[in-house]
């Protein structure tokens, strides 16, 4: 059986957590193509205007300038062509207030950043075994 990768789209506006996720993909054998988007405003560009493949899989930081992760999500979750892309938060945010906000909005996981590099490798491994079941 082939085996086809996810698309994956990270919105993430610190470009130190981006080469993070780059490195820790690197680090887990990840092979999956990985596109970035600056804001939650860039990313609904990137989904609506064709401009890369729609994922199966966003990673979404919450604290972004021009629209947050949330606000990000409050309108996925209503757009009919985006709705069902399983989102996973990863953020710096340890607020109830956003853990709650996010999981009502359904996402799939809410990671928090961990402060070593070692932790965000195991973080981004467990993410691996998620879409490693969505590929199948």
């Amino acid at each position: 059986m082939i085996q086809k990768l996810v698309n994956i789209l990270l919105v993430e506006d610190d470009e130190v957590d981006v080469m993070n996720v780059k490195r820790a993909f690197t680090k887990n054998n990840i092979k999956n193509e990985l596109f970035v988007a600056g804001n939650g405003v860039e990313a609904l560009d990137m989904l609506r205007s064709s401009i890369i493949p729609l994922p199966r899989i966003i990673i979404l930081d919450i604290n972004m300038p021009k629209m947050n992760g949330i606000e990000f999500l409050k309108i996925i979750r209503e757009d009919e062509n985006l709705k069902n892309i399983s989102v996973f938060v990863m953020t710096t945010s340890n607020e109830d207030s956003d853990k709650i906000n996010a999981y009502n909005l359904n996402v799939a996981g809410y990671i928090l950043k961990p402060l070593s590099f070692e932790k965000f490798i195991n973080s981004v491994a467990t993410l691996k075994n998620f879409w490693s079941l969505c590929e199948m």
